[in-house]
């Protein structure tokens, strides 16, 4: 078992670094990975239900975040996108692939015209992280293609209510859309009231332990919980994730989550993608490899046509139709549940061996569409297509971007914000008191929950080279301050830091590792009261600034060996 997981993990290691070298996602890396290790080439594993449970962590993780980037507010502009732009997407290919299946199949009607609305999902898992992968969801192409995605995980629910056609159970429209209607409005009424009165309140309680264990705990409670409500509703898990994530897009909380669960969502999407590989029948492919060719190569061209053709008349320019049609070009994962379902369930819509060409045909289509997309970047970059720089809209709409980072929101950051509040620069602070955040934020300020020292944290705040004028560390824990700063040069090492520092020691140390300027206090409230009484015995006020200027001199130098650090 061990040589079999150390040469699982090598294979891993090695596709990821040579696809990614070859500027390729690591989607692909670990499709391979699961054919490699899958029962037809390595043998090192089997699919089990282990295997298939990992997969299906992964796919709620990666809708949760993609929850916490579209709030309601961000959903209800995109309706008409969702609605007007996916229909249309889906009805185009229905209606290309529909004659093609009919012509070249001995299926039924009924057969075709499910075949073809399953052909027309789309791999939701695979193109969300190519999105994110690319930076490339907040865009408008990101943004359009999210809206299709989404519809078509809602085309999920009127799909699943017909299957009981084909076990010979009848199937009323009407009662379905009512269901549909019922449901829409009960999922809204569940976000407002679960999210006010039950998982907010949870998380502050949470949140004032400042255990990191207990906080990841309940974000993935909060996952699972929607998760199963909406499959208990007849509804797509991946649906309620997307719910859960939407709870918290708006929270104070929402910058720690997306540093908690990052790493974690990953992890188990990977295994996901690795588990779809081990399921492709390599044996069918070899034996049936020009129907399997054909098939994908009909299947992806049907697609890309369709939906070029379609965002075009909607007024989308060329660019992002292209981006567009590539990305959503493969069959999707629905597509396989559907196939196994029906097939466990013994619903003889198509023959058994067509349901495994149908598989491997959507399995290939998932590993190819990022060699497409490859192959477009290639063709831009030796400047055969004319390239395209896609406008990330968070820099167009919603909140202004903040200048300054100020991380800690104890009494000096208070004073630090309120200075910036008056002079009207946009700032956004930091602190793990879920107290003080509460307090703060209803005061006006923008203050967070988060984790100064936590890199993740930082960049979701907005640090990045070139974009934040200054951080202020306004921690009064030394050693924590002195992390945060390391953690701020990583992302962004020319930001100018601004440290309050305790006594000149901490000072010093702040200074050494980054900082710009690290004040002490300690002394800098002794200079306050020694102007004080310099001033009331009547000593110019030139003479005590010249006295400071040489004091305060060389990082305080005149004062190294006379002053001490001792609090009192």
């Amino acid at each position: 078992m061990s040589l079999s997981i150390l040469l699982f993990f090598a294979v891993v290691f090695m596709l990821v670094y040579l696809l990614r070298s070859a500027k390729i996602g690591a989607l692909v890396a670990f499709l391979l990975t699961g054919v490699l290790s899958g029962p037809y080439v390595l043998n090192l594993f089997q699919v089990t239900d282990t295997w298939v449970l990992l997969g299906d962590i992964g796919i709620l993780f990666l809708w949760f975040n993609i929850g916490l980037e579209i709030n309601m507010r961000r959903l209800w502009r995109l309706r008409r996108t969702i609605f007007g732009f996916g229909a249309a997407q889906v009805l185009m290919v229905v209606v290309m692939l529909f004659p093609l299946l009919f012509g070249l199949t001995n299926w039924t009607i009924m057969g075709c015209a499910m075949i073809a609305m399953l052909m027309a999902m789309s791999s939701t898992s695979a193109d969300l992280q190519l999105l994110t992968d690319r930076h490339q969801l907040n865009t408008d192409m990101g943004r359009q293609t999210f809206s299709i995605l989404l519809f078509q995980d809602l085309l999920a629910i009127p799909l699943l209510a017909m299957l009981p056609v084909f076990t010979g159970k009848g199937f009323n429209l009407g009662a379905a859309a009512i269901d549909v209607a019922v449901i829409s409005v009960a999922l809204v009424m569940s976000v407002i009231i679960v999210g006010r009165f039950v998982m907010t309140p949870l998380l502050r309680q949470v949140a004032r332990l400042r255990s990191k264990e207990a906080f990841l705990l309940a974000i993935v409670l909060n996952i699972v919980l929607w998760a199963v409500l909406m499959d208990l509703m007849g509804l797509p898990a991946g649906l309620g994730a997307f719910l859960a994530g939407m709870l918290m897009s708006e929270t104070i909380y929402r910058h720690q989550i997306v540093a908690e669960i990052s790493p974690y969502s990953v992890l188990f999407l990977a295994l996901f993608f690795i588990s779809l590989g081990m399921g492709l029948n390599l044996e069918l492919v070899l034996s049936k490899w020009y129907i399997v060719f054909g098939g994908l190569i009909g299947l992806v061209a049907i697609k890309f046509f369709a939906l070029f053709m379609v965002a075009r008349v909607r007024g989308v320019d060329n660019a992002s139709s292209i981006m567009i049609a590539l990305i959503l070009a493969q069959g999707g994962e629905f597509a396989l549940l559907m196939l196994q379902t029906m097939k466990s369930s013994g619903i003889e819509i198509i023959p058994a061996s067509h349901k495994e060409i149908l598989t491997a045909i959507i399995i290939l289509s998932i590993m190819v569409t990022p060699l497409l997309l490859a192959m477009y970047g290639y063709l831009q970059r030796t400047g055969r297509i004319a390239p395209t720089r896609f406008i990330n809209r968070d820099d167009k709409e919603n909140d202004i971007a903040p200048q300054v980072i100020v991380c800690g929101f104890g009494r000096v950051g208070q004073i630090v914000c309120q200075m910036l509040d008056a002079q009207m620069i946009p700032y956004i602070a930091i602190d793990l008191d879920v107290s003080a955040v509460m307090m703060g934020r209803e005061q006006g300020f923008n203050v967070v929950y988060g984790d100064s020292t936590n890199r993740d944290v930082l960049v979701e705040c907005g640090l990045a080279p070139r974009k934040i004028k200054s951080v202020v560390v306004a921690l009064d824990n030394a050693t924590t301050a002195r992390k945060a700063i390391l953690t701020i040069k990583s992302v962004a090492p020319r930001v100018n830091i601004f440290a309050r520092a305790r006594t000149l020691a901490d000072s010093k140390i702040l200074v050494a590792e980054g900082a710009s300027v690290a004040m002490p206090e300690t002394i800098e409230s002794s200079f306050f009261l020694g102007y004080s009484v310099l001033q009331q015995a009547g000593v110019p006020e030139c003479d005590i600034e010249a006295l400071l200027g040489d004091m305060r001199a060389d990082d305080y130098a005149a004062l190294s060996t006379v002053i001490s650090d001792k609090q009192d």
